[in-house]
């Protein structure tokens, strides 16, 4: 049992392929990215394919990748949050190797020595809340959850990509999906490098 950092509730977090896949999609369905829906793809479908790969085939890819409603299963790509028995809560969290535009991103692997095939580094790529649920502190739960199952799994390192939030300002096109700098701290992560003005490549090392 985790609980939400901001809030007194508790939540139990369970690997995806211990949920249904109506409970995947009761999270994950309404969810938008760039204006439409993801099933947390984007990381995951080569170079440019996922703006151009039709829905049924995302959702479709997101229900092999979990393995959703098989707890026998021995690997899952993400974790489900639930507040008593309703979902409310995701994230995405699996091998970096699994995220093919991860590697081929290269404002991500800017300024790393590092071998971008290692199999040992995992990444946590994106958090989602329910409405409803929102602004109780479930992604940090989420988050230390991530770190949890990784370790266990058998991974060296976790990566994340955050975004950096300012008092008043709005990230815009949806990048919060990928978690806040904040919550990444939070949980015991170190930033690596900062592609960008807002984005830093975070890392917890095992």
């Amino acid at each position: 049992m985790v609980k939400g950092r901001k809030a007194s509730d508790a939540l139990a977090i369970r690997p995806a392929n211990k949920a249904s896949w109506d409970d995947l999609m009761a999270v994950l369905g309404p969810a938008r990215c760039h204006g439409k829906p993801c099933f947390c793809q984007r990381f995951k479908v080569r170079d440019r394919g996922w703006f151009t790969v039709d829905e049924e085939q995302l959702a479709h890819n997101l229900r092999t990748q979990t393995h959703c409603g098989q707890p026998a299963a021995k690997h899952t790509s993400g974790l489900v949050a639930y507040l008593d028995s309703e979902p409310v809560g995701w994230c995405a969290v699996a091998p970096r190797l699994e995220h093919p535009n991860l590697i081929l991103n290269r404002m991500l692997s800017a300024g790393r020595d590092e071998d971008l095939s290692d199999p040992g580094v995992w990444a946590a790529t994106c958090f989602i809340i329910r409405k409803g649920y929102r602004g109780r502190g479930y992604t940090y739960a989420l988050a230390q959850a991530a770190v949890d199952f990784a370790r266990q799994r058998g991974a060296r390192a976790l990566e994340g990509y955050a975004m950096r939030t300012e008092p008043g300002k709005t990230i815009t096109w949806g990048e919060l999906h990928v978690g806040s700098y904040n919550i990444f701290v939070a949980v015991g992560f170190k930033p690596v490098s900062q592609p960008s003005k807002r984005r830093v490549v975070m890392r917890i090392d095992f």
